[in-house]
């Protein structure tokens, strides 16, 4: 597939707002929020999920802004809209301009806005800011095996299951985990577009 000339995937910190959440460029300043959302569920206890424990969520953060710095990341906060709380974190990651591609990840919410409308309005988001600002030709996601909810989650986005990575790279507590890909490419993304937004319709009635 021929890449479109007329974009430069790039991506520039920028705020992205719709259907009730904002997602804002991640900065230090947010470890002390970031570390609240993460107590709402005890987040950093569960075993195939990237959430910081709150002594290392400055840490989490600083590692983000280097992968920006270095130009295969690209982090956000979420925020709801309706409280100005922030309630969750996650980025474009792998990003590799020379063939359009990029990933989303890192990805998670307190516990409180999980089972919400609130993953499909961050990646609906993100979703268009990829295809339709920045020019990705594709979007990608990867989970561990056993973290079955985030399957779920990304097959109900539309996306379509591409393999299994087997023994492809170390969890938190030092064990090692296959890793289950999945993407959008870029003909397929007016129909998921079209899928998210009556979803996100069928939420607000």
């Amino acid at each position: 597939m021929a890449l479109n000339q007329d974009f430069t995937l790039t991506p520039q910190p920028c705020t992205l707002t719709g259907h009730g959440v904002r997602l804002e460029p991640l900065s230090l300043t947010h470890a002390g929020a970031l570390t609240e959302a993460a107590r709402d569920g005890e987040l950093w206890n569960l075993r195939v999920t990237s959430v910081p424990e709150p002594e290392q969520t400055a840490s989490y953060i600083q590692a983000a802004l280097d992968g920006y710095a270095a130009g295969h990341m690209l982090p956000f906060v979420v925020i709801h809209a309706g409280t100005e709380k922030i309630i969750g974190s996650t980025r474009y990651h792998d990003i590799i301009p020379s063939v359009a591609r990029l990933e989303i990840g890192y990805t998670w919410y307190a516990k409180s806005h999980q089972r919400s409308h609130v993953n499909t309005a961050c990646k609906l988001l993100l979703l268009e800011h990829a295809f339709d600002t920045l020019g990705a030709a594709v979007v990608g996601w990867r989970t561990d095996n056993f973290n079955h909810a985030s399957q779920r989650a990304i097959e109900r986005l539309g996306a379509k299951r591409d393999g299994v990575l087997r023994h492809h790279a170390l969890r938190r507590d030092g064990t090692v985990r296959d890793t289950v890909m999945y993407s959008v490419i870029a003909g397929e993304w007016p129909e998921v577009q079209a899928h998210l937004n009556y979803q996100l319709n069928r939420h607000a009635d």
